[in-house]
């Protein structure tokens, strides 16, 4: 006999900002309240339910934990589903994926932009812990690339389940669709997740594909949170959307960091500047994907580029104007190169020219935790979490 316990799992949920209750089960958002809302997009929402670095952290004597859910995948018509994939880690040890079959397919045609939906019902995942009667640590790390609604968690009877302590200080990170790695083959795979896990953080990754624009809910947000280091991973989608040229990108930019600094003056932050994609170095955008399956960016009149961002004018303005303030006297804010974690020479690990492979995000990783988490790590300023 199993009893539920989804009241107490929800207190167990980690790296979302709010839940809601929706027809189907309960949305896990990553984006902010404020941003859902004035955007009012269909597609910011359904990426804010996407719970990449989200995951249950548990206290547990159960000999198995069930989570009922309800998993979407969206692919273009004619590609083959490749299930929803878990990441279960007991007592510090990381147990073999778990591929959930039973999702909610959205099927689109490029072509006629038709869409088509082929729901199913809620899969049912057991997920086997050991003997009952010891407590365990449990984190049940959620998927990356999927739509998500958790429905139920259910333990056997008699079993108990509280909220496990933190697994470090706060580390909080907002970027683009190379920091949420739906391109990774398993949660625990992506870059933020693989740093966190081996410095000892506890992750809240707020990047959404596409979303990293310099909003200012978002900034709003990192001001608030309880953060004990903040990294930024900036500037490929003003380039992927052409949202901003050079005028406003440098204003935005300090706007977003003074808004930060209102409630984390002491905070370490780290931007990044962007990775390498080939396409947009010395070119602007915006970008598209080309029938290849390669981006490439949109030609357009020289009068037109007058301003417009390159990558590489990108990479040169945050450095400027990071320094500038460091110059200020804002010296817990630091600057990484983007090209530095991930490069030219490391071009084939990014099969569609603009995202990582797993073998490329785990190069990032391996690159990024000394620059931050490390002896001389600019993020470790703060060891405890506020």
């Amino acid at each position: 006999m199993q009893q539920s316990v989804l009241d107490r799992a929800l207190d167990c949920v980690v790296g979302a900002l709010a839940t809601t209750v929706e027809l189907d089960g309960i949305a896990l958002h990553r984006a902010p309240e404020a941003g859902r809302r004035q955007l009012a997009d269909p597609m910011y929402e359904f990426s804010s339910t996407v719970p990449s670095g989200v995951r249950l952290e548990m206290l547990t004597d159960a000999a198995e934990v069930e989570l009922v859910a309800r998993f979407t995948e969206a692919l273009p018509l004619g590609e083959t589903p490749s299930g929803s994939v878990l990441d279960l880690v007991v007592d510090g040890e990381l147990r073999e994926p778990v591929v959930v079959r039973e999702e909610n397919l959205i099927f689109h045609d490029p072509a006629t932009e038709d869409v088509r939906l082929q729901p199913a019902d809620p899969a049912r995942v057991r997920l086997a812990l050991g003997s009952a009667g010891r407590e365990r640590r449990v984190e049940i790390w959620l998927p990356v690339s999927r739509g998500f609604r958790l429905v139920d968690v259910r333990i056997p009877a008699g079993a108990t389940v509280r909220p496990a302590p933190p697994s470090g200080p706060v580390w909080v990170h907002h970027g683009s669709s190379i920091s949420q790695c739906a391109e990774a083959d398993r949660p625990t795979a992506t870059w933020p997740a693989a740093v966190a896990r081996a410095a000892g953080r506890s992750l809240v990754n707020l990047a959404l594909a596409g979303e990293c624009h310099l909003d200012p809910f978002v900034a709003r947000t990192l001001r608030d949170l309880p953060a004990a280091a903040i990294s930024l991973e900036l500037g490929i989608n003003v380039l992927n959307g052409d949202s901003m040229r050079e005028r406003a990108f440098v204003p935005a930019f300090h706007g977003f960091l003074d808004t930060i600094r209102e409630g984390r003056p002491d905070t370490p932050i780290l931007v990044v500047t962007p990775i390498v994609c080939p396409a947009a170095e010395t070119r602007p955008g915006p970008t598209l994907l080309g029938s290849d399956g390669v981006v490439r960016t949109v030609d357009r009149p020289a009068v037109l580029a007058d301003g417009a961002l390159t990558l590489t004018r990108i990479r040169a303005l945050l450095t400027r104007h990071v320094e500038a303030r460091r110059a200020d006297g804002d010296e817990r804010l630091h600057v990484v190169d983007g090209t530095t974690l991930f490069g030219p020479d490391d071009v084939a690990d990014l099969p569609d020219g603009l995202h990582p492979n797993t073998a490329g995000y785990a190069r990032i990783a391996a690159r990024f935790l000394p620059v931050a988490f490390g002896a001389e790590g600019v993020l470790r300023g703060a060891l405890r979490a506020p």
